[in-house]
């Protein structure tokens, strides 16, 4: 890299330290500098930046294992864990997830940059009238679903957000761990970090309930007694967004529906299908200018979604996704067909994104001949 880490001198460093070690806090400085969404750290090697999605190494020393371990016991990470998510801020107030880890039994971490002023939630490319129209809810369910590191995180922010500037709510929020940091405005938060606390995302949901909450954000549904509690907790008249890993719609129908024993899907899919409000999928992908774009697949639960549901039936939901009017649903074919229109993204990209490109190639041709 010819830039600015070129330009640092890079000290060496000592194993005990109170604070964090100066060479992480230098590669953060960098992480700010470049706009890279991820730092990566391998003890015994050059720190690599993600810019744009793409892996590039800094120009600078191999990180000292001693460094990495004072780095590991500087965010409260026991000595006997293997894996262990964490949050850092950085002498220039920039706030990271961090994911502590060991590779080829070599210590290793993930920072993941975050933003610390929840976005707008109109600057994304997201389907932001209906999501406003979910989180001005009473009750319910919203569930934001994609690969890690698509931007699910940063979308619950940008509602919540909107949520705080136009609504008086009190919003309790079960995060592992908390991400955005919210100034009250028109709305009150409580933020709880599970391990900190709270012993888990299903104990913090169920204790919210005690809390007077009007919105719930549930930073992941990772087993049957988190996805009950959620039932339980929209049923009980409150309003629940929560993340899921999912690539699309129905995936997030299904492994819902999975987390629980067959004698009781039954019912289970009779509360989803009452309470769940929507489904947003998301993907971030390459863009043709340079940086990325989201895709997004989104679903609002009305009409025949909620039927399909009810009865389990996820050809019949994917059909209805691939017809719907957009103003309430739209699947990722039709979603990458917009892109590719609008020039965001070429159709090579879009042609690797979705899970049937032999039908958006034929797509594509019909849009090339109307255009000829």
């Amino acid at each position: 890299m010819d830039d600015w880490t070129r330009r640092v001198t890079w000290p060496r460093f000592s194993a005990v330290m109170t604070n964090p070690p100066e060479s992480v806090e230098l590669y953060c400085r960098a992480a700010q500098e470049y706009k890279a969404s991820d730092l990566i750290l391998h003890a015994g090697e050059p720190p690599v930046v993600r810019v744009s999605g793409s892996i590039t190494p800094m120009d600078a020393p191999s990180l000292d294992p001693s460094d990495l371990r004072a780095f590991r016991k500087y965010c409260g990470v026991p000595e006997s864990s293997t894996d262990h998510d964490a949050s850092f801020v950085s002498a220039q107030g920039i706030r990271f997830r961090v994911n502590f880890h060991r590779s080829l039994g070599q210590e290793g971490a993930v920072l993941r940059r975050i933003s610390s002023t929840p976005p707008d939630i109109d600057q994304l490319g997201l389907p932001s009238e209906i999501l406003k129209e979910m989180a001005a809810r009473k009750s319910g369910i919203l569930i934001v679903s994609g690969p890690t590191g698509s931007g699910k995180s940063t979308t619950l922010a940008s509602v919540l957000e909107w949520v705080n500037r136009n609504l008086e709510r009190h919003i309790v929020t079960v995060e592992d761990p908390v991400e955005y940091v919210f100034e009250h405005k028109q709305s009150l938060f409580t933020q709880r970090a599970v391990g900190l606390d709270t012993a888990s995302f299903a104990e913090g949901l169920r204790r919210a309930l005690r809390q007077a909450p009007d919105i719930i954000l549930v930073g992941e549904i990772r087993d049957a007694d988190t996805a009950s509690v959620a039932l339980q907790a929209a049923e009980t008249g409150h309003l629940v967004m929560a993340t899921l890993h999912a690539s699309d719609a129905g995936e997030v129908i299904e492994r819902l529906t999975a987390f629980f024993p067959e004698a009781e899907r039954k019912g289970y899919l009779q509360v989803l299908s009452g309470q769940l409000l929507g489904i947003l999928c998301q993907k971030l992908v390459p863009a043709s200018d340079g940086g990325v774009v989201l895709a997004c697949e989104y679903m609002s639960n009305i009409g025949l979604t909620r039927q399909c549901i009810l009865h389990g039936d996820l050809p019949g939901l994917r059909d209805h996704l691939a017809q719907a009017d957009p103003s309430e649903s739209l699947d990722f074919l039709r979603a990458f067909l917009r892109l590719v229109a609008e020039g965001k993204v070429s159709e090579e990209t879009a042609l690797l994104s979705v899970p049937n490109p032999a039908e958006l190639r034929r797509r594509l041709r019909g849009i090339s001949s109307n255009l000829s």
